[in-house]
């Protein structure tokens, strides 16, 4: 794909990405079902659908009811362009195009965990997939299935050892689920660091959100945090060649 294409219609993409992370979750028809404004159902017009230029022209509200229009849809949409932005400038494995579909699906799960503590299959799915396309185009397809094992194989063991120890949840399958998508991503020694990271943003948020009293059973979006623990050392890999 040419890089100006996948500039012009990543923010396109950011608005698709938004429209997944808010209805998958609830099981809502993310294709043939028109969007609305959520205050007032007010059926959005193609003015009202133009990527960040409509947010800024109506000045983050409906134009119907005056509603303030939710900040994460313009946020999602100037993301998107970031991503693909970067994945243009450093070059992943796989390329660009691959890159920022990455990073496109991180945000996506990061999202939709934090609005809806819920990590949707068919997303944790498609970056599993992505993932071990990438590796297994460039030869790795061996170390990312390991990955992927090692990832949703811990995940699943901390989530048992979890309930047996303390007879509740304290870990989603959505999370092990997601990490088998994220253990494909990464390097089988950057798996410590990318959990470790996720963990840390958490605990910050946490700490900040409550005054730095949390409850103890806090409802923790971890898969949050774990994407966007991914996605900076992603980042963070692909920039060490350019330095």
């Amino acid at each position: 794909m040419e890089p100006w294409l996948l500039l012009i219609l990543s923010p396109f993409a950011g608005s698709f990405l938004g429209v997944l992370a808010d209805r998958l979750p609830e099981g809502r028809d993310v294709l043939t079902a028109r969007s609305r404004c959520a205050a007032c159902g007010h059926v959005l017009g193609p003015a009202d659908l133009v990527p960040i230029l409509s947010w800024a022209w109506r000045r983050g509200r409906c134009g119907h009811c005056g509603a303030a229009i939710p900040l994460h849809l313009p946020l999602i949409e100037a993301g998107a362009m970031a991503g693909a932005a970067l994945a243009l400038a450093l070059d992943p494995p796989g390329g660009a195009l691959a890159g920022a579909l990455v990073l496109w699906l991180l945000a996506t799960l990061a999202l939709a965990d934090a609005r809806h503590r819920r990590l949707p299959d068919v997303l944790t799915a498609a970056l599993a997939v992505v993932a071990l396309s990438v590796a297994l185009a460039a030869g790795h397809g061996g170390a990312a299935l390991a990955g992927a094992a090692i990832g949703a194989g811990g995940f699943w063991l901390i989530r048992i050892a979890y309930r047996a120890l303390r007879g509740r949840e304290g870990l989603g399958m959505g999370d092990v689920k997601l990490m088998a998508g994220i253990g494909a991503l990464h390097p089988l020694a950057d798996l410590p660091l990318v959990v470790a990271l996720g963990a840390g943003l958490g605990l910050a948020w946490a700490l900040a959100a409550h005054r730095g009293r949390p409850p103890a059973a806090l409802a923790l979006p971890f898969g949050s945090f774990l994407c966007a623990g991914s996605a900076l050392v992603l980042v963070a890999g692909w920039l060490a060649p350019a330095l």
